[in-house]
């Protein structure tokens, strides 16, 4: 039997029809960038994460730089500012922060929750300290009252990189809509996937929504009129019309995600293998489903699965400190040392995580996994 990690071609298969109608649309209509399908899909968007705007862009990670780029040109942050960002992040979290000349903190995860751990917080705030980057790593909801209540006493904005976890709540609001602004992923592997890349950035701030359309939009505001030097980073209209079609099916998918995940729960049972705390379903949307491997066997069970048919991801391998283009970095001399990081980069194994995926598939997963010795 084969299991893949994840099978985009069975996902876009669910609801072909209507991906082909809507992309066919937009190629029938003949306007292709920044139309009404933009309009429709951030209109949709925003009403589902519960924000006010909704800004397309092309990217996850322009999402997050064109927030901090916002912030500075708005006089609210200038370079050398730092935020806080936990460590065990997918780059492009961190990259949006040096990108603007800001300097990341780096805080340890709890290693239960594989979260930000937000005991560990407070004691890394410095007189520079502007922001707190929470990451909602895996579709997890990183949010804490412990960080909500840090950000008040402190004066810090709360920014979300929700690229992971559309669809995720934290006390009955959605996970994007709980910071002053949040960055989306659509990648084609998250759980509301484009065709391609694209991205998006929620707020309910009118000043940062205006600035950052401008400086997505090679930082104008009205034609050939540019208030800031920005750059070309628009979301197009054959993946918005996409997008407004899969963002109609999301809890949907989420839901079957969640069985999925249960299912991993209840049936996993190897004494090298541990599952990160439980959350309730709404606290987590599965766009991951990690595990982590002890004994220094995490390769040798990727392998193992492998050639059983069974694919599985790392996530992420080499920890953000840890990459030769951080290795020179003021903050970064000498090298951090972070040991739960780095043991989550050496130990952490993503399973395969679907809302196609079958019972059949999903014991032949567990069986196969029980046996690892």
């Amino acid at each position: 039997m084969t299991v893949p990690f994840l099978s985009l071609k069975d996902i876009t298969a669910q609801y072909a029809d209507e991906i082909h109608e809507a992309a066919l649309r937009v190629i029938d209509c003949g306007w292709y960038l920044q139309g009404k399908e933009n309009e429709a899909f951030e209109r949709h968007y925003a009403d589902y994460i519960g924000s006010k705007y909704c800004i397309g862009c092309a990217n996850g990670l322009d999402a997050l730089i064109w927030i901090y780029r916002a912030y500075i040109e708005l006089g609210v942050m200038q370079p050398g500012d730092e935020v806080i960002v936990p460590a065990n992040t997918y780059i492009a979290s961190i990259l949006a922060i040096t990108e603007n000349g800001l300097k990341p903190v780096l805080i340890e995860p709890n290693p239960e929750t594989l979260e930000i751990d937000d005991t560990k917080i407070e004691a890394a705030i410095t007189p520079r300290t502007k922001s707190i980057l929470i990451v909602h790593l895996y579709g997890r909801c990183a949010m804490t009252e412990k960080i909500a209540e840090i950000c008040k006493k402190h004066n810090l904005r709360l920014v979300e990189d929700n690229a992971q976890a559309h669809g995720c709540l934290w006390n009955g609001k959605h996970t994007g809509s709980i910071g002053e602004a949040a960055g989306h992923s659509f990648y084609p592997g998250k759980n509301l996937g484009a065709l391609g890349d694209a991205g998006a950035v929620t707020t309910d701030n009118k000043e940062l929504a205006d600035a950052i359309r401008a400086l997505a939009n090679y930082g104008s505001q009205r034609k050939y009129v540019f208030k800031y030097t920005g750059r070309n980073s628009r979301l197009d209209e054959i993946q918005a019309a996409i997008l407004d079609v899969k963002l109609c099916h999301l809890d949907d998918d989420i839901a079957l995600r969640q069985q999925v995940a249960d299912y991993y729960y209840d049936h996993i049972s190897n004494p090298l293998i541990s599952l990160p705390t439980r959350l309730l379903h709404q606290q987590n949307v599965y766009h991951l489903f990690p595990i982590l491997v002890s004994d220094g066997k995490r390769d040798a069970l990727h392998d193992y699965l492998e050639q059983r048919g069974i694919g599985t991801v790392i996530h992420y391998p080499i920890a953000p400190h840890k990459q030769e283009c951080y290795a020179c970095e003021a903050w970064n001399i000498p090298q951090l040392s972070l040991p739960i990081t780095e043991r989550l980069a050496d130990e952490e194994l993503s399973l395969p995580m679907s809302p196609c995926i079958t019972l059949e598939q999903l014991e032949y997963v567990v069986k196969t996994i029980n046996e690892f010795a």
